[in-house]
């Protein structure tokens, strides 16, 4: 009757087991998941930089348009300068462009501010523009 019981008990173990071709297929299997996750890791962690740092250039070219309009000082056709924020170095340049899009409104300036800002060693801009009235004092 033991021996029975070593037989059955050895059988069982030996069904729960896996072979070696089952055991090659699932590192087969990891070594290409793996690589292709981390990968995307990397792409999602890389967007998630740059999003930031737009993110914060939008907000220096939104400052940025807002202080030249009130201060009035975009009477020159181009200026630019580097801005530190939150330890950060953005490049701008502001642009006074006649808008040409109503030839009946020449009074009509359009101002372009571009930030650029460097994420992962790689530098992206951002753009806005608004239009003024160059009559106003």
């Amino acid at each position: 009757m033991t021996s029975r019981r070593r037989l059955a008990g050895a059988k069982r173990l030996s069904e729960a087991a896996f072979t070696l071709a089952e055991m090659l297929a699932a590192l087969l299997f990891m070594a290409i998941v793996i690589p292709t996750a981390l990968g995307g890791l990397h792409i999602a962690s890389l967007a998630g930089t740059v999003a930031e740092r737009k993110g914060e250039a939008v907000r220096v070219a939104q400052r940025l348009l807002a202080e030249s309009l009130l201060a009035t000082n975009w009477n020159q056709s181009v200026q630019s300068g580097t801005l530190t924020e939150a330890q950060r170095q953005f490049r701008w340049t502001l642009q006074n462009d006649p808008w040409d899009q109503d030839p009946n409104q020449e009074a009509m300036r359009l101002l372009t501010v571009e930030v650029t800002y460097t994420a992962r060693n790689r530098d992206y801009s951002v753009r806005l523009s608004t239009l003024a009235d160059s009559t106003l004092p």
